[in-house]
Order: structure tokens, then C-alpha cells, then sequence
């Protein structure tokens, strides 16, 4: 586990933060702005300096009141917003920098390593980053933290500053470090869809305090938390390859409970996959329906109805053994379908997100 406990104050913001979590995959610490995600992200990394706080990292204790284990010696590497490459040296000399603070015989990556994980192959002999795009910078920059071998990776908002290209260009590399690495990583990120494509366990922060913890589609599946209000609300769905359709250039995704379809999807059979689904694009039927255009049909039922604003309401829906759909629909559409919880009936679902 990673247990955390900080109180800090400054004036117009206080950080009363407790947090326990598993201490393996990528835990997203989200929230507005201010709610004190970086702030923790600091005090796990000790920049900030509690004299009440506590940390232990699976089994070493960080912190523990007055006895504070100084940054130098925290076995972390930390990503910022910006990626802070030295400009005086080659994109290989960045690199060695982060290889060269760790003795040999304790390194657990090496170099060739992380050039193939980050795709940093035509990079590499780089005189200077100058020339490097936003995505490639952050690339190195993930790399050179990671060659310091660190038991925990700390990323503050790594994608904020780049532009649209730039995050659709680093997210697979994310990705691949997702499932090539057994380190856990602690994410900050202000973007649903980040977090939902790539966390495993989600902390949900508000005014400096964490207000809830869990598994991701749990997290995601209440309709108690503030991501339930949100625009992009929605569940994910991990799923499979099951058929390709090549007449109709569609993927058949199965999952426990189900399965959709989506536009073709370039993997094998049987390779795993996340999808998503945003509650605004399910539907409900009351019956099966028929001559239909949606083809995403679930047999579903309704665990929980909360009122969203004046005019709608969420569902939280149930679909085979533990697969999580919401569905946001009108208060109107409610009443005349006389739904309740703990009624059968159908999810249409209009649009699916093939998420990485």
C-alpha cells in the first residue's frame, strides 16, 4: 500500500489529505483546479516539508512525523508540466543524467530499455532537445526519470502543456508503460478522458481533502461523486477482440455481460481493450427494441436513480456479473418509462470510445 497523511496550510488554501491506496498500476489523483493535487503530488515527493505528516511507501516509511526521509534519498522520479530538459546536453547526455544518479548494481531499467518503450530511437543522437516537438520533449523527460529506477513515478499533468497533436502522439507510449512496467505511478491529471484511459485506481480530490479512493470503473460507476455531474461522465469498459467484421469494417468487443460494436479496431483477437461509454449516449428502453439503428442492445438493470440538475437524471445501470453503464436521460423520459431501481430493461448505446 501507499498511505499517506498531510496537513499543510497556506494563507487562502489548507491541505487536510489522507490516502491509502494499492500500491501497483496508475493511481490518478483528479480534481479542479486547486483542489490540491500538485500540492500532494509534492508532499509524496518532499518538496514540501510537514512536520505532522506521514508517508510509507509499501514497506519504508518516508515520513513519520519529525523523522522525514530527505528528496535526494526517495527512491521517485517525478515528471513535471513542463519537461525541464537541460539545453546545454544531447537528448543521450539528458538521458545518462537520470542513469548516472543510480549505482550500477542498483539499476533496474536501462537505457536501450526506455528507448524502446518511448520510441527514442531517432532521437537519441540529438545535439540538443531545442529542436524537439512538445510530445518528444515530455518523452525524454518520462525517460530520463525513469532511469533512475525509481519504486514510485510521480507525473504532474505531463499532457497539460501540449497541444492536440502532441497528446495523441505521447498517450501510446503511456500506455506501453502501463503494461510494461511494475511501478506504481501517481498521476495528476484534470482530464476524464486521461484518467479513464489510463488509471487503474482513481482518487477524487476537493478543497485539499480526498473525498473518495477506489478501483477506476467503481469510481466512475457512482453517481455520489462529483465525476457523475460532469459533461464526458461515463463508465469504462474493459473488454476483448472477439470478431472482426470485414464487410462492414467493425470490431465486435466482448466483455462480461455483453459486447459492442465499433469502427474496425486494428488488434488481434483476443487482445484486451478499454472502451468508453459517456452517459449522454445511453438510452433506455423498457422493451427490446426493434428495426432499430443502434446496434448496441444491453440487457441491463437499474441499480440507482439520482436527479442531475432540473431536468435530467443519471441511472446507474447493471449489465451482466459487475459491468458498470450510465445513462443520463431527461426526468421527463424517467417518469413516462415509470422507471425505478431495480428494474430490468435495455441500454441503447449510441457511441462507443475505443480508449486505448
Amino acid at each position: 500500500m501507499i498511505q499517506a497523511r498531510f496537513d499543510l496550510s497556506y494563507p487562502g488554501f489548507a491541505l487536510h489529505a489522507e490516502l491509502q491506496v494499492f500500491a501497483h498500476g496508475v493511481i490518478a489523483l483528479f480534481g479542479p483546479s486547486g483542489s490540491g493535487k500538485t500540492t500532494l503530488l509534492r508532499c509524496i515527493a518532499g518538496l514540501e516539508r510537514i512536520p505532522n505528516g506521514a508517508l510509507q511507501v509499501k514497506d519504508e516509511v518516508w515520513q513519520e512525523g519529525a523523522s522525514f526521509m530527505p528528496v535526494h534519498r526517495r527512491p521517485l522520479g517525478y515528471v513535471f508540466q513542463e519537461a525541464s530538459l537541460f539545453p546545454h546536453l544531447s537528448v543521450k547526455e539528458n538521458l545518462e543524467y537520470g542513469l548516472k544518479r543510480i549505482p550500477p548494481e542498483q539499476r533496474r531499467i536501462e537505457l536501450e530499455q526506455v528507448v524502446e518503450w518511448l520510441g527514442l530511437s531517432k532521437l537519441i543522437d540529438r545535439a540538443s532537445p531545442a529542436g524537439l516537438s512538445g510530445g518528444e520533449r515530455q518523452r525524454v523527460a518520462i525517460a530520463r526519470a525513469l532511469l533512475t529506477s525509481p519504486r514510485l513515478l510521480l507525473m504532474d499533468e505531463p499532457l497539460s502543456a501540449l497541444d492536440a497533436a502532441s497528446k495523441r502522439e505521447i498517450l501510446p507510449y503511456l500506455e506501453r508503460l502501463h503494461s510494461e512496467l511494475d511501478i506504481p505511478v501517481i498521476y495528476v491529471s484534470h482530464s476524464l478522458d486521461e484518467v479513464a484511459r489510463l488509471a487503474d485506481q482513481l482518487v477524487l480530490m476537493e478543497q485539499g481533502r480526498v473525498i473518495a479512493s477506489g478501483a477506476l470503473n467503481e469510481m466512475l460507476g457512482r453517481l455520489d461523486l462529483p465525476t457523475a455531474h460532469l459533461d464526458d461522465a461515463g463508465s469504462m469498459i474493459e473488454s476483448s477482440v472477439g470478431i472482426h467484421d470485414g464487410e462492414y469494417h467493425l470490431t465486435r468487443l466482448d466483455f462480461s455481460g455483453g459486447s459492442l460494436w465499433v469502427s474496425r479496431v486494428e488488434r488481434a483477437i483476443g487482445s484486451r481493450v478499454r472502451a468508453r461509454v459517456l452517459a449522454r449516449d445511453v438510452s433506455i428502453a423498457t422493451v427490446a427494441p426493434q428495426g432499430s439503428s443502434i446496434s448496441n442492445i444491453l440487457a441491463a438493470r437499474i441499480d440507482e436513480i439520482r436527479d442531475e440538475g432540473p431536468d435530467r437524471v443519471n441511472l446507474r445501470l447493471s449489465v451482466g456479473s459487475g459491468q458498470l453503464l450510465l445513462s443520463r436521460i431527461t426526468r421527463r423520459s424517467r417518469d413516462q418509462l415509470g422507471l425505478t431501481p431495480g428494474m430490468e430493461m435495455f441500454a441503447q448505446v449510441k457511441s462507443v470510445a475505443l480508449i486505448a
